[in-house]
């Protein structure tokens, strides 16, 4: 299986942070690694004339790389999204926002909202709960449940896209993921097509902890924040791992 099918290589060194992944694509004619990743987003090496990639703040976009070809008027640009974890059970979050705001984004009704600010702990429950500062998904009585899986369901593919890709100029086309432990390190470069199906291909079920999972995603409360108020907030989460099991 060649470099392209997998898609991941064992790193000679790992990556500490986007800086890193930036220094080695802005040194891409020294850099074999750099070279491979540009190999993956299917450039020809020898028709490359310059690299240069820069760092994005607040977008699902994190290091931005502009290719100019040789001969060729314009320049390409490939929008990275970098995960860094340092063992095989790496939870990463992926979107935290308040209720509201996914509200907004996603035409969610009344009753999901409340449902969720429940959930969350923007709305304090009554009584009767395993922890007075919230409702656990599988403490809804069965037509709040259903409602809510329901919902999600039928719009599964927009809430994927959006947690993972976003929208707009600066989203995601592709997910880097690099892991080091102990000595090891490797990467794994995806499209974020590939990476949207991946992790949110599957059922919209109850967690055993009483949150919900949608495919290989989970939804859950933010929590921790000591007691901050943000704590309240609603929290998506992948393990980007995961993608090193395609091999």
């Amino acid at each position: 299986m060649n470099l392209v099918e997998r898609g991941s290589r064992t790193a000679k060194d790992g990556f500490r942070n986007e800086d890193d992944i930036i220094r080695k694509f802005n040194n891409w004619s020294n850099d074999n690694e750099a070279k491979e990743w540009l190999l993956l987003m299917n450039y020809i090496i020898e028709d490359i004339e310059y690299v240069k990639a820069e760092k994005l703040s607040g977008y699902k976009t994190d290091v931005q790389v502009q290719v100019t070809i040789k001969l060729k008027k314009g320049i390409d640009v490939e929008n990275l999204q970098v995960k860094l974890v340092s063992n095989l059970k790496g939870y990463n979050q992926i979107d935290k926002r308040w209720v509201d705001k996914y509200k907004e984004m996603w035409n969610i009704p009344e009753n999901i909202a409340n449902i969720l600010e429940l959930f969350t702990g923007e709305q304090r429950p009554i009584s009767g709960t395993r922890d007075k500062r919230r409702v656990f998904i599988d403490e809804f009585n069965i037509n709040q449940q259903q409602a809510l899986i329901v919902w999600l369901e039928a719009n599964k593919s927009l809430i994927v896209s959006d947690i993972l890709k976003g929208r707009g100029k600066f989203a995601a086309e592709w997910m880097l993921v690099a892991q080091k432990s102990n000595d090891k390190s490797r990467w794994i470069l995806k499209p974020m097509n590939y990476c949207l199906n991946f992790f949110g291909n599957g059922d919209v079920v109850v967690s055993p902890r009483g949150s919900i999972k949608i495919g290989k995603i989970t939804m859950q409360r933010k929590g921790g924040d000591g007691g901050r108020k943000t704590a309240n907030m609603l929290q998506f989460k992948i393990n980007p791992a995961l993608l090193f099991e395609l091999d």
